[in-house]
């Protein structure tokens, strides 16, 4: 089914996220209120993926936070995040997962609210067997799923049986950029970003998935034909690692109680404006991005219009740039 693209896309700008509030715990509720996320991924190649993604969805307000990762790197990541629990998962040569792992993650099934799956994962077709088994686990669970990076290959990669690219039962959320588009639906970069809204749409009916196609101007788009735009162009998130703190931030509100849309929305923002933020201060290349997660809670608060400076916030536009790369 093609979806029309004559209507505009409302725009992801200040007026929009005010109008749309994300979900506040109450002043005396716990970390449970605030959401559990799961942080599945890393790599022995790739350890730091995850460690940017777990740290930005607890910058973004989760209170409670698990990461699932490979066997070999679980000591060095339990190091760098204290705030987590980490999990050892038993790892295939090719450095992915091994679909025997979902076992060390069921106990977590109904008691997360978020997931993030991808960052800094190897071994494409290990993933997409462990992402099928751990989706059916989920099913008629709560919690919001984010397939980022590699986890995304569950698309080309369906359980037994089923056809390429696979439908999800369940809408999860899609964050690729354009070469991941490509990769996804075998279309040419070129023809994707020359048409990004129609790809995207397309894309969101053929899989039942929230697709964000990320880029200076980021296509949120809907099952249902609904339509989000950001647009700006800081140079300085195309950087390694931006597009994983974008996943956790994305992961962080969803684990609050955001929608899938919503929180990809408001991700995109905060995670523009603290590329502007930081370009303010060490110029538009070379900050890391490492450095974003801890802009999150103040651009949080500004948006909300409370004590920090809401100005920060342009009317006509939030922000500028939403280039994202592994």
């Amino acid at each position: 089914m093609t979806l029309s693209t004559n209507a505009r896309p409302r725009d992801v700008d200040a007026s929009l996220l005010r109008s749309w509030p994300l979900p506040m715990p109450s002043h005396d509720g716990d970390k449970e209120a605030r959401g559990h996320v799961l942080v599945l991924g890393g790599s022995r190649e790739m350890p730091g993926a995850v460690i940017l993604a777990a740290t930005a969805a607890l910058r973004a307000g989760a209170g409670k936070l698990t990461i699932a990762t490979g066997r070999s790197v679980a000591q060095l990541v339990a190091l760098a995040l204290p705030e987590s629990r980490v999990l050892g998962l038993l790892e295939t040569d090719a450095g992915g997962f091994t679909v025997e792992s979902v076992a060390a993650l069921d106990p977590l099934a109904d008691k997360v609210d978020a997931i993030v799956a991808g960052p800094g994962m190897q071994d494409e077709v290990a993933t997409a067997r462990l992402v099928h088994a751990l989706l059916a686990r989920l099913a008629g669970s709560d919690a919001r799923v984010l397939l980022d990076a590699n986890a995304m290959g569950a698309l080309l990669h369906p359980p037994a049986g089923g056809a390429a690219p696979c439908r999800f039962a369940t809408p999860v959320l899609l964050t690729p950029h354009a070469g991941e588009m490509a990769h996804l639906t075998g279309i040419a970069k070129e023809d994707i970003c020359a048409a990004p809204d129609r790809h995207a749409l397309d894309a969101a009916e053929r899989w039942n998935a929230v697709v964000a196609l990320k880029g200076a101007r980021t296509i949120i788009a809907a099952p249902g034909g609904e339509r989000w735009q950001h647009e700006g162009g800081n140079i300085g998130l195309a950087a390694s690692g931006s597009g994983d703190v974008l996943a956790g931030i994305i992961a962080g509100l969803a684990a609050r109680g955001a929608t899938l849309p919503q929180a990809a929305a408001w991700g995109v923002a905060l995670h523009a404006r603290a590329g502007e933020c930081l370009a303010q201060r060490f110029g538009k290349l070379g900050y890391l991005a490492r450095e974003l997660p801890q802009e999150i809670p103040a651009l949080l608060e500004q948006a909300a219009g409370g004590d920090a400076d809401a100005a920060a916030w342009p009317s006509g536009g939030v922000a500028a740039g939403s280039r994202v790369e592994r």
